[in-house]
């Protein structure tokens, strides 16, 4: 009896010493909601690898990108980068794909950069494929490194043809599992978001890699050859109250002219809020918007629905703009951020399919009331060919 319980006091303390993997590299994906982080003590708590947001859509630049990258470097860890694609055509993924090569410019990465592709509505399978296909492509041509496909599990067997894998390697994410349950060979993954880790307040994505996850070459990301027509690119300006033409133009570093010409505008001294102005400017010109976000204070009895349903916005806003743990759990005096749609930047979608008011705000995260404030002749049953405007910012 002894030399049995001397045996599982030994075998305990194996599997209590040996992590899951012995040989898995320590990962985090991190992004602008992990807020200030200490690497240096990341570093010291056992992590390699740092995967970081650099961007997302066709303008978003995650507002932590180049802190976490020069701190990530200075306590010499590994680091990579993933960009969040909101893609609805090939022609869109290469332009987003040059859009990702262009904030990472300069940089030198040392594991292979990442597609986040994730949210797929009104898309076929086939449409999913060939813009995955076509962002990958375009972005290996441009910064000539290597690139993977970051995805879940089910997506990874379901959605992305396995053929796509051959060439762009994956990297899942599962949760609660022993091991991803996937058929397709994977090179990391993301197994919890959960995750503790020194150096940051709050929940974080763990990952294991194995070494294939490293580039070739980490020299450093040339400034992309930008096409023609990517040398500038259009965003679409909600009016606000007060609004000039002479001060849009001057903030976006336009001309009169060029609005009045871009937007068919009768009389230059009239314009009117809400109104939705075309503007282009260059390509890598940094999205600014006036108006001040707002601070709400919770008052005792408040929850997060209470306050979603007074500001006409998603409990998924409030966690994403907060960095909340606990949706539930929120305390009086708390201060809690109400992003204004004024700091936002505006997508153009076009309707495909039959698709409703429901699925947008679903898919994207933002309310009817919003997706109403934004376009005023908004129709609840839209038609393929209707032109609509999403906030861009509540859309990864």
């Amino acid at each position: 009896m002894k030399k049995i319980s001397l045996l599982i006091f030994y075998i305990t303390i194996l599997f209590i010493i040996i992590p899951k993997n012995a040989q898995a590299l320590n990962g985090i994906d991190v992004s602008e909601f992990q807020g200030n982080i200490d690497f240096n003590a990341v570093k010291n708590d056992g992590i390699d690898i740092v995967y970081i947001r650099s961007s997302a859509s066709f303008s978003y630049v995650d507002s932590q990108f180049k802190n976490n990258y020069e701190k990530a470097k200075n306590a010499n860890l590994k680091i990579g980068f993933y960009h969040y694609v909101t893609a609805r055509t090939k022609e869109e993924a290469e332009t987003q794909a040059r859009f990702f090569a262009s904030v990472i410019k300069n940089t030198s990465p040392d594991c292979l950069l990442a597609m986040d592709f994730e949210r797929f509505p009104d898309l076929t399978k086939e449409e999913i494929n060939s813009i995955s296909l076509a962002f990958l492509s375009t972005l290996e041509e441009v910064t000539s490194k290597k690139a993977l496909i970051y995805s879940d599990a089910y997506n990874a067997d379901n959605t992305f043809n396995a053929e796509l894998f051959k060439d762009y390697p994956l990297w899942v994410a599962q949760y609660e599992v022993a091991k991803p349950e996937t058929k397709i060979p994977y090179i990391g993954w993301q197994y919890t978001d959960k995750g503790r880790v020194s150096g940051i307040e709050g929940n974080v994505d763990r990952d294991e890699f194995d070494a294939s996850i490293f580039l070739d070459d980490n020299t450093p990301i040339k400034e992309p050859d930008l096409k023609p027509e990517e040398k500038t690119k259009t965003i679409f300006y909600r009016v606000l109250k007060g609004d000039t033409l002479y001060g849009i133009a001057h903030e976006y570093k336009t001309s009169i002219y060029a609005l009045v010409k871009e937007n068919n505008i009768r009389n230059p001294n009239l314009i009117y809020p809400n109104e939705i102005l075309k503007i282009t400017i260059p390509y890598n010109y940094p999205i600014t918007r006036t108006g001040n976000n707002e601070i709400y204070t919770v008052k005792r009895g408040d929850t997060l629905t209470k306050i979603a349903n007074i500001y006409h916005v998603t409990i998924s806003n409030l966690v994403s703009w907060n960095n909340i743990k606990n949706p539930n759990l929120i305390y009086p005096n708390e201060k809690i951020i109400i992003k204004s749609l004024n700091n936002t930047n505006l997508i153009k979608y076009e309707i495909k399919n039959n698709t409703t008011l429901d699925n947008i705000a679903k898919s994207y995260y933002v309310s009817i009331y919003e997706l109403k404030q934004i376009n005023k002749n908004i129709k609840y049953n839209l038609t393929p060919g209707d032109i609509i405007y999403i906030p861009e910012s509540y859309i990864y």
